[in-house]
């Protein structure tokens, strides 16, 4: 079986497991307690931050450790509420907590996914709080115009959030050059476990905590913290750091050949967000004429794990809503399918998945007899 499917999540890597295990058996202190015990897991958990920090360009105290991403992002825009901006292709952790804030408004995205600065300048308010843009997409792997967007916020005073759990691990990621105010971060989107992340918190960014309790990670998140999830997040944090360029381009190398494949072998098939900029691991494409669902069933019989959308959403009868909000039709964004690649994919592996798409396809095609 080959899983094309990180983008969901991706598999706990053996230096993240190793780095983990002591934490579970030996260093297994409530880092808040001042004895031995506690103060070997203060360190370890000190470290972690500090490796954390150095992959985002933060400085360690501004990293809040976090159950995850949505967790981050909720801490993130209900912590500072108000009138909040978003787009219409977040994740439904961003458009979840934005629908418990006063007021929301969506900006639309472009036909590759794509928001444009100007709009949302056009959607501030006098009681504009926080303008919350995801750094990369989770269907699409279309990378957002952060930067520009995090001046507009600037200048009117406004807090930046970025939800990065798509980018972080795959990309550079840099908060002070973004100049965004909050970013979140997802472990098991990078090879660390499930069940940890953080938020990055400028300096200075006032945030109210979500989670009420003792005066863990500097008031911002009660809680005794989840020191072997932190030390591998952290762990998986120094991989990227090391290893993350010349993986990044392996990625991109292979990703660009599974598409072109695709392309030449699979009629009517288009790549969703195709030229934009996007994460090297991610592609979405849509085949005509089919559902997605049956091709994904047929592609897991031949070996091949490989998504509809976000698993988040995964079951969910409707089509999805960033697929949509390029002006897919309901049937086109029913019949895409995304490919997220990852450390143990090669090109044998995608070679192979190209030809079993193309299988496929062409089977549930002679079955549907509205294509032609």
């Amino acid at each position: 079986m080959y899983y094309f499917d990180h983008n969901a999540t991706t598999p706990v890597s053996s230096e993240v497991l190793e780095a983990m295990l002591p934490l579970m058996t030996e260093v297994y202190g409530n880092a808040s307690s001042i004895h031995h015990f506690g103060q070997a897991a203060r360190q370890k958990l000190d470290a972690a931050r500090r490796q954390v920090a150095a992959m985002v360009g933060a400085a360690a105290e501004e990293i809040v450790f976090t159950s995850g991403g949505t967790e981050a992002d909720n801490l993130a825009l209900i912590g500072t509420g108000g009138h909040a901006i978003t787009t219409a292709v977040e994740h439904p952790a961003v458009l979840a907590s934005c629908a418990q804030l006063a007021s929301v408004t969506r900006v639309e995205v472009d036909s590759r996914g794509v928001v444009d600065p100007g709009a949302i300048r056009r959607a501030l308010r006098p009681d504009t709080k926080i303008i919350s843009v995801m750094h990369a997409n989770n269907e699409l792997g279309v990378i957002q115009p952060i930067a520009e967007i995090a001046r507009i916020a600037r200048e009117a005073g406004v807090v930046m959030h970025s939800d990065g759990v798509q980018a972080a691990g795959k990309i550079p990621v840099n908060v002070a050059e973004l100049g965004v105010d909050l970013y979140s971060i997802s472990g098991h989107k990078f090879y660390a476990p499930k069940g940890v992340g953080a938020l990055y918190v400028r300096k200075g960014t006032r945030l109210s905590p979500t989670m009420h309790g003792g005066h863990h990670e500097r008031d911002r998140r009660a809680g005794t913290e989840n020191v072997p999830g932190a030390a591998g997040l952290g762990r998986a944090a120094q991989w990227m750091i090391d290893q993350g360029p010349a993986e990044w381009a392996r990625l991109q190398a292979l990703r660009d050949r599974l598409e072109t494949g695709i392309l030449e072998r699979v009629p009517d098939s288009h790549v969703n967000g195709a030229g934009a900029p996007r994460t090297p691991n991610t592609s979405n494409i849509r085949f005509d004429g089919i559902d997605g669902e049956p091709l994904l069933i047929a592609l897991d019989l031949r070996g091949f794990a490989v998504s509809s959308g976000s698993a988040c959403s995964s079951g969910a009868q409707e089509p999805s809503h960033v697929l949509t909000a390029i002006g897919l039709t309901r049937e086109q964004a029913k019949s895409s399918l995304r490919f997220s690649l990852g450390r143990a994919n090669d090109a044998a592996q995608v070679d192979a998945l190209i030809d079993a798409v193309a299988a496929s396809v062409e089977h549930l095609r002679k079955l549907a007899p509205a294509y032609a």
